[in-house]
């Protein structure tokens, strides 16, 4: 089984020597998201809520780029600067989990890249 890398200009380039997502068999591993605007890589300023949301739809862009969506999520890794924003976060992480929702782990970090306060990382099945 080989691996395909997967790119798109709609979610955030790479800020590092890695991938948006390698796909490997019918599986699409998508690394960690952080709030970033895709068009001009800038951090989104604001509410948790605001960078949980700019971080899923990244996730979402990349889904998009290969036929697939939230639906399609297997499994998620929320990493949060601060666990007291577990509330906040799952409710927006609620609103693109309708039904369905995939396998999820949450974890307190010390700090993520550019200082943010949220990054995602995500498996999905095609």
């Amino acid at each position: 089984m080989g691996k395909i890398i997967v790119a798109t200009d709609k979610a955030p380039r790479a800020i590092g020597p890695y991938s948006q997502a390698v796909r490997a068999g019918n599986l699409l591993f998508i690394s960690g998201q952080i709030p970033l605007e895709p068009q001009s890589g800038t951090i989104v300023a604001g509410s948790i809520e605001q960078q949980a949301r700019r971080v899923l739809e990244n996730i979402g862009a990349i889904l998009n780029s290969q036929g697939l969506s939230f639906p399609s999520l297997v499994k998620t890794t929320l990493y949060l600067r601060r666990l007291g924003d577990f509330d906040a976060v799952n409710r927006v992480y609620g609103e693109y989990f309708q039904s369905g929702p995939p396998a999820r782990a949450c974890v307190e970090v010390a700090r993520l890249p550019k200082d943010v306060d949220i990054e995602i990382e995500a498996v999905a099945a095609y």
